[in-house]
């Protein structure tokens, strides 16, 4: 496994935790924090797993109202609080990278997602983390000329 899709695991699981414990996503605004999530599920990841990891889980956190307001917009018939958690924590960490990490290209972001919902979520993961984002896409990706 690539050090990216460890990263993408690893804050998909933080985030989780986070979403399902109710705990005020404000007061998670040390690094610290983070590496004692990873202390604690016994990872030994370097460091530039650790970075990537950072960076989407505090990316998440703070442009969480405007990942969650996207969301519910382009989820057909799906407010973000029916979403399964999983699904909702997938998405929003490849909604933050097709908007802020130039340097990976939407479908990679799309991608990684995808298959990271076929791992921890459902059957109907895959497909419904698909559409979503792909909409989303749509939307944000700049249009080119022909």
């Amino acid at each position: 496994m690539g050090d990216r899709r460890k990263s993408r695991e690893l804050a998909l699981q933080a985030l989780f935790a986070l979403d399902l414990n109710k705990l005020d996503l404000n007061k998670i605004d040390s690094p610290l924090q983070m590496d004692d999530f990873l202390e604690q599920y016994g990872e030994d990841v370097n460091n530039p797993t650790r970075l990537f990891f950072q960076t989407l889980v505090y990316g998440v956190l703070e442009n969480l109202e405007k990942i969650d307001s996207l969301l519910d917009q382009w989820a057909k018939n799906w407010k973000i609080s029916r979403m399964p958690a999983v699904d909702r924590n997938i998405m929003r960490i490849a909604v933050f990278e097709m908007l802020n990490l130039s340097d990976i290209p939407p479908s990679v972001s799309i991608n990684e997602a995808v298959e990271i919902g076929k791992k921890f979520g459902t059957r109907d993961s895959g497909p419904f983390i698909n559409g979503v984002l792909d909409r989303i896409r749509a939307q944000h990706e700049p249009y080119t000329m022909m």
